[in-house]
């Protein structure tokens, strides 16, 4: 119930998973037999899509503009800035939205050029269905992992993993997703249980790399600590540069 309440309060989430219900349900009502086949492919693509958005899109060098620097800080920055927050768990809206209509427009427009009768239920099939089903299972599970509560042995593995991302190598695991570490694997971004051995927690893991203090990041925090409920002793706390 905790994590049902904490997921009510984003729009994000509320509208996506709208926007999936009415897809399946619209599949049942009126879709061709034929689409459901097609939404595990929407599955596939979102988890691809899941990585590649953190990896080269979120996790982009820290612009040097505030105003571009603050985009990434609501979209991601701030999460890492402040993992425990509720408020910095989701995909903002300003975000999925334009995500899901420009990933709809392409699968109908691939499919209308070639031909595929029915075009629209192949969208609707493999994007509000399968793709946004599959971000809300992502939203649910990265929540999850955030959170100190009981898990499942599957959430535990999920949590592992996506600490290390966290608080001992940003660049690394970019899935979270239950099943997405094969990605990584392939892609090159995961960690060996030997290498964890060996590897030293990266320097200012929190800040991606920036100074606590850096002036983008003070600016951020200033500006957007009200929208996410940060107290001036939290903000404060995050711009201290730890002692050498």
């Amino acid at each position: 119930m905790t994590r049902a309440r904490i997921m009510a309060r984003h729009p994000s989430v509320v509208i996506m998973g709208v926007v999936c219900v009415g897809a399946f349900v619209a599949l049942a009502l009126a879709g061709p037999w034929w689409g459901w086949l097609l939404v595990p492919l929407g599955i596939g693509a979102q988890m691809l899509n899941e990585y590649n958005l953190h990896r080269y899109i979120f996790h982009l060098k820290p612009p040097r503009r505030q105003w571009a620097f603050d985009l990434l800080y609501q979209a991601h920055y701030g999460h890492h800035d402040f993992p425990t927050n509720t408020k910095l768990f989701f995909v903002p809206i300003w975000i999925a939205l334009p995500m899901l209509a420009a990933n709809t427009l392409l699968v109908w427009a691939i499919a209308a050029l070639l031909g595929v009768a029915q075009a629209h239920w192949v969208a609707i099939a493999i994007v509000p269905a399968g793709g946004v089903a599959m971000f809300m299972v992502y939203e649910w599970f990265h929540m999850t992992a955030h959170l100190n509560l009981p898990k499942s042995a599957i959430a535990r593995r999920v949590t592992r993993l996506h600490n290390q991302h966290h608080f001992r190598d940003f660049s690394k695991w970019f899935h979270v997703s239950p099943g997405g570490e094969i990605i990584d694997r392939v892609m090159g971004t995961d960690i060996d249980a030997a290498a964890l051995k060996q590897q030293q927690r990266i320097e200012f893991i929190r800040t991606l790399g920036m100074t606590p203090d850096d002036p983008r990041l003070l600016a951020a925090r200033t500006r957007f600590a009200p929208k996410y409920g940060l107290s001036d002793k939290e903000v404060a706390r995050a711009g201290i540069v730890p002692a050498a």
